[in-house]
C-alpha cells in the first residue's frame, strides 16, 4: 500500500519471465497480498505518470499488470478512455500479421523513446483479481500498451522489440524534429 521504487533496466526482476499466479490455490491471506500488490502498481504508476505498469517493475516477478490509456493517445487513438484495468496471467495472440510503428517510453527505461513495431490487433485472455478469465480483442494503441505490459512478464522491454536502435533517443530530443528515418517510417504507414 505504497509507492514503491521503480525497477530499472538491468535489475534481475526485468530480464526473467515473471511466474503464473494460480488462483485456485490461493488462501485468504494471499488474496490480501495480491490485493496489496495491485495498489502499490497504481500508487506507483500514478506517482511516475505512466500509463501502465508491471509487477516486474517494481520487483515483483509474477504475472500482474495495471494500465489505463486516455482519450487521443497515439498514433491510432483511442475514441474513448479505458478505464483501470488489473490483469493477472495476461496471454496475448495476434490477430494477423500487421504492425504498426509509435513511439514508446517506459518507466524503467526512464528518459529515453523509441520508435517501435507492434501487432496491431491482438487477442487479450486474462484473469482479474477474483480468477475470473476474460478474453477480447483490441486494437490500436490500446493493444500496444497491453502488448507493452505483458513484454515485462516475459522478461523483455521496448528497445528488444525495435529493428532499428538508431531510433532510440533521449525523450526530450524529440523536440528537434523526427529522425529522417522515423519520418519516412511513418509517412508509409500514413501517420504524417
Amino acid at each position: 500500500m505504497a509507492i514503491q521504487p521503480v525497477t530499472k533496466m538491468g535489475h534481475p526482476a526485468l530480464r526473467q519471465k515473471s511466474m503464473a499466479i494460480r488462483f485456485d490455490d490461493l488462501t485468504d491471506d494471499d488474496q490480501i497480498v495480491l490485493e496489496e500488490l495491485v495498489t502499490d502498481l497504481v500508487d506507483t504508476m500514478h506517482d511516475a505518470g505512466g500509463t501502465g505498469i508491471a509487477a516486474p517493475q517494481i520487483g515483483v516477478v509474477r504475472q500482474a499488470v495495471i494500465y489505463f490509456v486516455t482519450k487521443g493517445r497515439g498514433f491510432e487513438p483511442v475514441e474513448e478512455d479505458i478505464p483501470l484495468t488489473v490483469m493477472f496471467n495476461p496471454v496475448i495472440e495476434p490477430i494477423g500479421n500487421e504492425q504498426f510503428y509509435d513511439w514508446e517510453g517506459c518507466l524503467s527505461v526512464p528518459g529515453l523513446t523509441g520508435l517501435v513495431p507492434r501487432f496491431k490487433n491482438i487477442e487479450l485472455t486474462y484473469q482479474d483479481i477474483a480468477g475470473k478469465t476474460h478474453k477480447e480483442a483490441l486494437s490500436g494503441y490500446h493493444a500496444r500498451v497491453v502488448q507493452h505490459e505483458v513484454d515485462h512478464l516475459l522478461g523483455i522491454l521496448y528497445p528488444q522489440r525495435m529493428d532499428d536502435i538508431s531510433l532510440l533517443m533521449y525523450s526530450d530530443q524529440l523536440e528537434h524534429g523526427l529522425p529522417q528515418k522515423a519520418r519516412e517510417i511513418l509517412i508509409a504507414q500514413g501517420n504524417m
